[in-house]
């Protein structure tokens, strides 16, 4: 692993490195901010995954967790979005695809499936990695994210009900099986049967069985991808006559932006501190 740079910030430390991935087999850039809390004891972990065209920088950059983290003692990991380098396949002129739209999925149709390894990446090398070189309580795992890094938390967190403690979400893609701006890169991924597009889809995870505690969404009404891409009210529905909880915060006048996603940050990680402890 190679540290790219380190910054001190509120009284913790904000990095970020790179590594070789087995998974997506291409080098692999993430961030950590580590508390001043962890030089002394193992610390919960929070999972960020970022949203199309976003990288490890946007949330390290824009979203304002610092020092919240700092006060609650939480471990924020931002990994990329998908594979990156000269070698692994892209779609140069269309943003919902390739490089920067990874969609936190295991791609299994050519020329894809040799790099795009999202789910692995995210669920399997890089929480190994992490536990090894930084002071995580791997006992105490949460997982949230932005967009299409909320549609992954949320998969991810219906997967791994075992491994997370808490989930949550701004502006998910709560069914992209059936959005307009995920289900051409769904096609190209996983091919033309649909039902192998539900393992990724968390409407239809939650229709077939799988289930998670409870989420917190927060969504903009004045999101332009609202009515096409998003559509919270889908897995409202979905999960009526479950067990499963959903605080679900509609907010006037908030966009997409990370202007929306700093608004609320604080209570994101609040919301996950209460559950991991």
């Amino acid at each position: 692993m190679k540290i790219l740079s380190q910054n001190q910030a509120f009284g913790g430390m904000q990095g970020v490195f790179a590594h070789d991935s087995a998974a997506t087999r291409c080098e692999m850039t993430f961030a950590v901010y580590v508390p001043p809390k962890a030089i002394t004891e193992p610390c919960p972990v929070l999972w960020y995954l970022s949203g199309l065209t976003c990288t490890h920088a946007n949330v390290m950059e824009k979203g304002e967790y610092r020092r919240m983290a700092a006060e609650l003692g939480l471990i924020v990991v931002c990994p990329d979005t998908s594979p990156r380098g000269n070698d692994v396949p892209d779609e140069l002129t269309n943003w919902q695809m390739g490089k920067g739209a990874g969609f936190y999925l295991d791609a299994t149709e050519a020329p894809w499936a040799e790099h795009y390894r999202m789910y692995s990446y995210v669920t399997e090398e890089l929480p190994a990695l992490v536990a090894g070189h930084f002071r995580v309580d791997m006992a105490r795992q949460g997982i949230f994210g932005h967009s299409m890094g909320g549609h992954g938390a949320m998969t991810i967190a219906l997967k791994n009900p075992d491994r997370f403690k808490s989930c949550s979400a701004f502006a998910p893609i709560v069914a992209p099986s059936t959005a307009d701006w995920s289900v051409p890169a769904f096609e190209k991924y996983l091919g033309p049967d649909r039902e192998t597009w539900r393992p990724y889809d968390a409407c239809a995870l939650v229709t077939d069985g799988a289930r998670f505690p409870e989420f917190l969404i927060d969504q903009g009404k004045a999101d332009g991808f609202l009515e096409n891409g998003l559509r919270p009210w889908l897995f409202e529905e979905a999960i009526q006559g479950t067990d499963i909880g959903l605080t679900l915060r509609m907010h006037d006048r908030y966009d997409h932006s990370y202007y929306f996603i700093s608004t609320f940050m604080d209570d994101h990680l609040k919301w996950h501190a209460e559950r991991l402890g």
